[in-house]
């Protein structure tokens, strides 16, 4: 970056980002089964991908979240049957995360609640426009990931 209309620029992608964020995240709250939260979907989300346990501080870490928020997350998928927190075999006083079948469940009917959504939302795009969108998103994402450690 070196001129303001630079800077300016890419004040301009963050913003845009971040109204898409916010958007996107209620109109994705409204459409969640039973009161999901996208904080809730996220970590069934994440766990899906990964299906491996994981600890409240590596969960919270890789949410950007303290581990008092995640460990309130954790507890509310816990009371719901959606993720089972055991004690870690390896370390008595560490606790280990990981899904359930019910939580794998949820993901998948979270999924086809918000998919009528993201169609309608979508529509107007072309796969071609989101595809030539990734490298630049994917480079940014993993630029910032890299400054956070």
């Amino acid at each position: 970056m070196s001129t303001a209309n630079d800077q300016s620029a890419a004040i301009r992608v963050f913003t845009e980002i971040g109204i898409i964020h916010q958007l996107s995240q209620n109109a994705m709250e409204r459409t969640l089964p039973d009161g999901l939260r996208m904080a809730h979907f996220g970590v069934l989300t994440h766990f899906v991908r990964r299906d491996e346990p994981q600890s409240p501080t590596d969960l919270a870490h890789a949410f950007q979240v303290t581990k008092g928020a995640m460990t309130n997350t954790l507890n509310r998928l816990s009371a719901r049957g959606l993720v089972r927190i055991s004690a870690d075999p390896g370390d008595g006083r560490a606790k280990l995360v990981c899904i359930t079948e019910a939580g794998k469940a949820m993901h998948a009917r979270a999924l086809r609640a918000i998919t009528p959504l993201l169609q309608q939302t979508l529509s107007p795009f072309t796969s071609a426009e989101f595809e030539n969108a990734l490298p630049f998103l994917t480079r940014l994402r993993e630029t910032l990931d890299q400054a956070r450690n």
